[in-house]
Protein backbone atom coordinates (compact mmCIF):
# COMPACT_ATOMS: atom_id res chain seq x y z
CA UNK A 1 0.00 0.00 0.00
CA UNK A 2 2.74 2.40 0.58
CA UNK A 3 6.43 3.21 0.61
CA UNK A 4 8.36 5.84 2.58
CA UNK A 5 8.30 8.86 0.33
CA UNK A 6 11.52 10.21 -1.09
CA UNK A 7 11.69 13.98 -0.97
CA UNK A 8 11.11 15.68 -4.33
CA UNK A 9 13.96 17.45 -6.01
CA UNK A 10 14.27 21.13 -5.25
CA UNK A 11 13.47 22.06 -8.82
CA UNK A 12 10.27 20.02 -9.00
CA UNK A 13 7.94 22.55 -7.34
CA UNK A 14 7.63 26.26 -6.59
CA UNK A 15 8.87 27.02 -3.08
CA UNK A 16 5.46 26.79 -1.35
CA UNK A 17 4.53 23.57 -3.11
CA UNK A 18 7.98 22.14 -2.41
CA UNK A 19 7.52 22.81 1.30
CA UNK A 20 4.14 21.09 1.24
CA UNK A 21 5.64 18.09 -0.57
CA UNK A 22 8.40 17.89 2.05
CA UNK A 23 5.84 17.99 4.86
CA UNK A 24 3.81 15.19 3.29
CA UNK A 25 6.96 13.12 2.79
CA UNK A 26 7.94 13.48 6.45
CA UNK A 27 4.40 12.85 7.71
CA UNK A 28 4.17 9.70 5.60
CA UNK A 29 7.35 8.36 7.19
CA UNK A 30 6.16 9.24 10.70
CA UNK A 31 2.71 7.72 10.19
CA UNK A 32 4.34 4.56 8.83
CA UNK A 33 6.77 4.33 11.74
CA UNK A 34 4.49 5.10 14.69
CA UNK A 35 0.92 5.36 13.42
CA UNK A 36 -1.43 8.25 12.75
CA UNK A 37 -2.89 8.54 16.24
CA UNK A 38 0.53 8.53 17.93
CA UNK A 39 1.93 11.20 15.63
CA UNK A 40 1.23 14.80 16.61
CA UNK A 41 1.34 17.88 14.45
CA UNK A 42 4.09 19.18 16.74
CA UNK A 43 6.18 16.10 15.93
CA UNK A 44 5.62 16.56 12.20
CA UNK A 45 6.59 20.22 12.40
CA UNK A 46 9.75 19.42 14.40
CA UNK A 47 10.77 16.70 11.94
CA UNK A 48 10.31 19.19 9.10
CA UNK A 49 12.36 21.86 10.88
CA UNK A 50 9.48 24.35 10.98
CA UNK A 51 7.19 25.73 13.67
CA UNK A 52 3.73 24.35 14.37
CA UNK A 53 2.32 27.62 13.01
CA UNK A 54 4.32 27.10 9.84
CA UNK A 55 2.89 23.61 9.48
CA UNK A 56 -0.66 24.85 10.06
CA UNK A 57 -0.13 27.45 7.32
CA UNK A 58 0.10 24.60 4.81
CA UNK A 59 -2.19 22.07 6.55
CA UNK A 60 -4.64 23.76 8.94
CA UNK A 61 -5.82 20.40 10.36
CA UNK A 62 -4.32 16.97 10.90
CA UNK A 63 -7.12 15.54 8.80
CA UNK A 64 -6.05 17.62 5.80
CA UNK A 65 -2.48 16.42 6.25
CA UNK A 66 -3.75 12.85 6.44
CA UNK A 67 -5.64 13.24 3.16
CA UNK A 68 -2.47 14.51 1.48
CA UNK A 69 -0.48 11.60 2.91
CA UNK A 70 -3.02 9.07 1.63
CA UNK A 71 -2.91 10.60 -1.84
CA UNK A 72 0.89 10.53 -1.81
CA UNK A 73 0.87 6.91 -0.69
CA UNK A 74 -1.37 6.01 -3.62
CA UNK A 75 0.88 7.89 -6.02
CA UNK A 76 3.93 6.03 -4.76
CA UNK A 77 2.16 2.66 -4.92
CA UNK A 78 1.10 3.33 -8.51
CA UNK A 79 4.58 4.47 -9.52
CA UNK A 80 6.24 1.48 -7.87
CA UNK A 81 3.88 -1.28 -8.98
CA UNK A 82 1.60 -0.21 -11.83
CA UNK A 83 2.48 2.92 -13.81
CA UNK A 84 5.14 1.15 -15.85
CA UNK A 85 2.80 -1.66 -16.91
CA UNK A 86 1.17 -1.96 -20.32
CA UNK A 87 -2.66 -1.89 -19.95
CA UNK A 88 -2.79 -4.58 -22.60
CA UNK A 89 -0.87 -7.00 -20.35
CA UNK A 90 -3.35 -7.79 -17.55
CA UNK A 91 -1.34 -10.71 -16.19
CA UNK A 92 1.49 -8.35 -15.30
CA UNK A 93 -1.01 -6.02 -13.63
CA UNK A 94 -2.28 -8.88 -11.45
CA UNK A 95 1.30 -9.84 -10.62
CA UNK A 96 1.74 -6.23 -9.51
CA UNK A 97 -1.03 -6.78 -6.97
CA UNK A 98 0.95 -9.66 -5.50
CA UNK A 99 4.09 -7.53 -5.39
CA UNK A 100 2.14 -4.78 -3.63
CA UNK A 101 0.79 -7.26 -1.08
CA UNK A 102 4.35 -8.41 -0.36
CA UNK A 103 5.51 -4.82 0.02
CA UNK A 104 2.63 -4.03 2.34
CA UNK A 105 3.90 -6.63 4.82
CA UNK A 106 6.82 -4.26 5.44
CA UNK A 107 4.46 -1.34 6.21
CA UNK A 108 2.14 -2.55 9.01
CA UNK A 109 1.37 0.88 10.43
CA UNK A 110 0.24 2.29 7.09
CA UNK A 111 -1.75 -0.86 6.30
CA UNK A 112 -3.42 -0.54 9.71
CA UNK A 113 -4.05 3.16 9.11
CA UNK A 114 -5.72 2.39 5.80
CA UNK A 115 -7.86 -0.42 7.26
CA UNK A 116 -9.09 1.70 10.17
CA UNK A 117 -9.74 4.82 8.13
CA UNK A 118 -11.51 3.03 5.29
CA UNK A 119 -14.02 1.69 7.82
CA UNK A 120 -14.40 4.95 9.73
CA UNK A 121 -14.74 6.92 6.50
CA UNK A 122 -17.92 5.06 5.59
CA UNK A 123 -19.61 7.85 7.55
CA UNK A 124 -20.29 10.84 5.28
CA UNK A 125 -19.23 13.12 8.16
CA UNK A 126 -15.71 11.69 8.31
CA UNK A 127 -12.99 14.02 6.90
CA UNK A 128 -11.62 11.23 4.69
CA UNK A 129 -15.02 10.14 3.35
CA UNK A 130 -14.71 11.80 -0.05
CA UNK A 131 -11.17 10.52 -0.48
CA UNK A 132 -12.21 6.90 0.09
CA UNK A 133 -15.33 7.17 -2.06
CA UNK A 134 -13.21 8.43 -4.95
CA UNK A 135 -10.41 5.98 -4.26
CA UNK A 136 -12.67 2.94 -4.36
CA UNK A 137 -14.42 4.20 -7.48
CA UNK A 138 -11.05 4.59 -9.20
CA UNK A 139 -9.88 1.20 -7.93
CA UNK A 140 -13.01 -0.53 -9.23
CA UNK A 141 -12.45 1.07 -12.62
CA UNK A 142 -8.84 -0.15 -12.69
CA UNK A 143 -9.85 -3.67 -11.77
CA UNK A 144 -12.75 -3.64 -14.23
CA UNK A 145 -10.44 -2.66 -17.09
CA UNK A 146 -8.09 -5.48 -16.15
CA UNK A 147 -10.93 -8.00 -16.00
CA UNK A 148 -12.24 -6.81 -19.37
CA UNK A 149 -8.79 -7.30 -20.88
CA UNK A 150 -8.56 -10.78 -19.37
CA UNK A 151 -11.87 -11.62 -21.01
CA UNK A 152 -10.81 -10.14 -24.34
CA UNK A 153 -7.62 -12.22 -24.35
CA UNK A 154 -9.36 -15.40 -23.17
CA UNK A 155 -7.26 -15.58 -20.00
CA UNK A 156 -10.00 -16.32 -17.45
CA UNK A 157 -10.41 -19.93 -16.37
CA UNK A 158 -13.44 -21.83 -17.62
CA UNK A 159 -16.50 -21.10 -15.50
CA UNK A 160 -15.22 -17.84 -14.01
CA UNK A 161 -17.95 -15.20 -14.22
CA UNK A 162 -16.43 -11.80 -15.02
CA UNK A 163 -19.44 -9.73 -13.92
CA UNK A 164 -18.68 -8.16 -10.56
CA UNK A 165 -15.24 -9.77 -10.41
CA UNK A 166 -13.58 -6.39 -9.80
CA UNK A 167 -15.52 -5.96 -6.55
CA UNK A 168 -14.66 -9.51 -5.48
CA UNK A 169 -10.95 -8.88 -6.05
CA UNK A 170 -11.02 -5.68 -4.00
CA UNK A 171 -12.79 -7.57 -1.21
CA UNK A 172 -10.10 -10.26 -1.45
CA UNK A 173 -7.16 -7.85 -1.16
CA UNK A 174 -8.71 -5.74 1.59
CA UNK A 175 -9.90 -8.81 3.50
CA UNK A 176 -6.47 -10.43 3.40
CA UNK A 177 -4.94 -7.23 4.75
CA UNK A 178 -7.31 -7.21 7.74
CA UNK A 179 -6.62 -10.87 8.49
CA UNK A 180 -2.88 -10.28 8.22
CA UNK A 181 -3.10 -7.33 10.63
CA UNK A 182 -4.82 -9.61 13.15
CA UNK A 183 -2.50 -12.55 12.50
CA UNK A 184 0.83 -11.70 10.81
CA UNK A 185 1.55 -15.40 10.25
CA UNK A 186 -0.94 -15.30 7.36
CA UNK A 187 1.00 -15.28 4.10
CA UNK A 188 -0.88 -12.51 2.33
CA UNK A 189 1.00 -12.50 -1.02
CA UNK A 190 0.94 -16.31 -1.28
CA UNK A 191 -2.80 -16.54 -0.66
CA UNK A 192 -3.49 -13.69 -3.06
CA UNK A 193 -1.37 -15.31 -5.77
CA UNK A 194 -3.10 -18.66 -5.25
CA UNK A 195 -6.57 -17.17 -5.61
CA UNK A 196 -5.63 -15.11 -8.66
CA UNK A 197 -4.13 -18.21 -10.26
CA UNK A 198 -7.40 -20.06 -9.73
CA UNK A 199 -9.15 -17.42 -11.83
CA UNK A 200 -6.79 -17.76 -14.78
CA UNK A 201 -6.38 -20.20 -17.63
CA UNK A 202 -2.63 -19.54 -17.83
CA UNK A 203 0.17 -19.17 -15.32
CA UNK A 204 0.41 -15.89 -13.44
CA UNK A 205 3.91 -14.47 -13.96
CA UNK A 206 6.28 -14.00 -11.02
Amino acid sequence: MSHPASKPSSGSYPKGERRKADIVSVALELFAAQGYERTSMVQVAAACGISRAGLLHHFPTKEELLAAVLEERDRIDDARHFDHLDPGRPLEWLAGLVDLAAFNTTQPELVRLFAVLSAEASSPAHPAHDYFVQRYATTRDDYARTVAELVRQGLLAKGVEPEGLEAELIALTDGLQIQWLLDPSIDMPRLLRRRLQQLLSVRLPD
